[in-house]
């Protein structure tokens, strides 16, 4: 689905909830995902709205090397950990949050880290080069991709299928080339998935009730990206 956004005439500004691109250091590489199913979220806020708590779905959750376990989110252009999460506004990562329950917590659920211990331990595997795909799992946050080659004058929404991670610790998203489908519904491994990475034209990921928004024409959500311009 292709949008036409309005014009404006912002200099450096990326998402639509900070305005500002962060790329996350480069740490322990993540060697096992466990996706979340439970509707856990992310709370992050920032110096702009300092009493309000903001909330984001957590994709999955991932091991490291090193044994750290931490909640995923897709973010900016890239998908990032919970803690390492930054907001140009002064913005910060608050807790997880369990909407269920509203508890808050600051460490991956107990039944999450035995799930990807014990799996990383039971898929041990060997691999040769640094692209191999070591998993994939399936989208369960209804992510988009946008892409654009117009400096986001107009946008197209593509659903994410699944997420692949790499031997070298890297996690891609996977959209599918309408081009090569054969059969639907796209699952996750399908031969007409790509890479985001690998497409000139990817910009940003929104969740699917920003994306909705866009797709809707929705006022609000078009004057937030008519700010989005190409850094």
């Amino acid at each position: 689905m292709t949008i036409t956004v309005p014009e404006h005439n912002s200099d450096k500004v990326v998402d639509i909830f900070t305005g500002q691109t962060w790329s996350p250091a480069r740490v322990s590489p993540f060697i096992r995902l466990a996706p979340e199913l439970d509707g856990l979220e992310m709370l992050y806020s920032n110096s702009a709205h300092p009493d309000t708590s903001f909330s984001i779905k957590i994709l999955c959750w991932g091991l490291r090397e090193d044994g750290d376990i931490v909640g995923l989110v897709p973010w900016l252009d890239n998908i990032t950990s919970c803690p390492d999460m930054r907001d140009p506004l002064d913005g910060k990562w608050e807790s997880y949050y369990d909407p269920g329950t509203e508890e808050l917590f600051h460490d991956a659920p107990l039944h999450k880290a035995l799930e990807l211990e014990m799996a990383a331990k039971y898929y041990e595997y060997s691999f040769e080069n640094a692209s191999d795909v070591v998993q994939e799992i399936p989208d369960s946050i209804g992510t988009h991709a946008v892409f654009s080659n117009d400096g986001l004058k107009t946008l197209r929404l593509t659903e994410v299928v699944s997420w692949r991670l790499l031997h070298n610790g890297e996690i891609h998203a996977q959209v599918a080339d309408q081009s090569k489908v054969q059969t639907t519904p796209v699952l996750p491994g399908d031969n007409c998935l790509y890479s985001t990475a690998s497409d000139v034209d990817f910009r940003y990921f929104f969740q699917h009730h920003i994306a909705n928004k866009i797709k809707a024409q929705d006022p609000e959500a078009l004057a937030a990206i008519a700010i989005l311009t190409e850094t």
